[in-house]
């Protein structure tokens, strides 16, 4: 039997193919889209380290400002105690003002030291630990500023104006500057060296008055507390000690007070132990809520 040999098909031979025309456009996009992404994300990885130093400079921004502004972010960064050194005359609104403070910045805690602005001074200068200092007159604060102990300019954030507190009902019908030297009345009036008592003075001196008051205190708390009990008739100290103590005592304006205006300085003590908290209270106090609050008790606006 003849065996007939049988060729192998074309097809058996194996040949590359070659990709039609328009396989071959499809082909060339895709390589280039591949190529293009490529390239974005190298481009990415790049700008990802420049970014994120931004990001890192942004964020540092934010939390100053954060920091600056009393806001809660910063309550988790501020803590320990502030101390403040202020006129008494700012008792009842920093009093206010600390327990916000405290409320807003959990593990703060605001403590105050209330007096005659010349006395605190010079217990700054002396050496004593304070991290804040609020001033009832420029004079004062230049003690602390000459001392070299405050950090940064000093900034007014408030003014304060003189009235004449007189028993609830006005008495002794006081109704002007000139009726305090009239003959046995008896009058208490803040120690001269202390900023209401030389408001006072400037005052009276402006209007060619001359009192000789029965005692001189040496803050305006204590110049008020003498006609809430009833030692003195009348006293000279701020209206916002007169709003403060309520129906206690009855405020009576004088002009010549306009001439007597007290600028309230505030600064951050040089060798402040909590210095990061103190700029926040400072902050607080500058801030319009505390400008708002410090209206409300009769201050004026710096």
């Amino acid at each position: 039997m003849t065996t007939r040999s049988v060729s192998r098909p074309r097809s058996s031979r194996t040949r590359p193919s070659r990709p039609r025309p328009g396989a071959r456009r499809t082909i060339r996009l895709v390589g280039g889209l591949a190529l293009a992404a490529v390239a974005l994300t190298a481009c990415s990885s790049g700008d990802s380290g420049d970014s994120g130093d931004s990001g890192d400079s942004a964020t540092a921004s934010g939390s100053a400002t954060a920091s600056g502004s009393g806001s809660g972010s910063s309550a988790e960064k501020l803590s320990g105690t502030v101390t403040v050194f202020a006129a008494a005359s700012l008792k009842e609104s920093f009093t206010s003002l600390g327990k916000t403070f405290e409320k807003e910045h959990p593990g703060t805690k605001v403590s105050f030291n209330f007096g005659g602005s010349d006395s605190l001074a010079a217990s700054i200068t002396s050496g004593a630990p304070a991290d804040v200092f609020a001033a009832a007159s420029p004079k004062t604060m230049k003690t602390v500023t000459d001392a070299k102990a405050a950090k940064g300019d000093p900034a007014t954030f408030v003014r304060n104006q003189l009235e004449i507190a007189t028993l609830p009902g006005n008495p002794k019908k006081i109704a002007t500057l000139k009726d305090l030297t009239r003959s046995g009345l008896k009058v208490a009036l803040c120690a001269k060296e202390v900023p209401c008592g030389s408001a006072a003075q400037t005052a009276l001196d402006g209007a060619g008055l001359k009192l000789t008051p029965v005692s001189y205190e040496q803050d305006v708390k204590g110049a008020l507390t003498k006609v809430e009990l009833k030692e003195v008739d009348a006293s000279v100290v701020y209206r916002t000690d007169v709003k403060a103590a309520g129906g206690k005592v009855e405020g009576v304006e004088f002009p010549e007070s306009k001439k007597a205006i007290n600028d309230y300085p505030i600064a951050l003590l040089k060798n402040a132990p909590n210095a990061e908290a103190a700029t926040a209270f400072i902050d607080l106090v500058t801030s319009a809520r505390g400008q708002k609050a410090l209206g409300q008790a009769g201050f004026l606006k710096p």
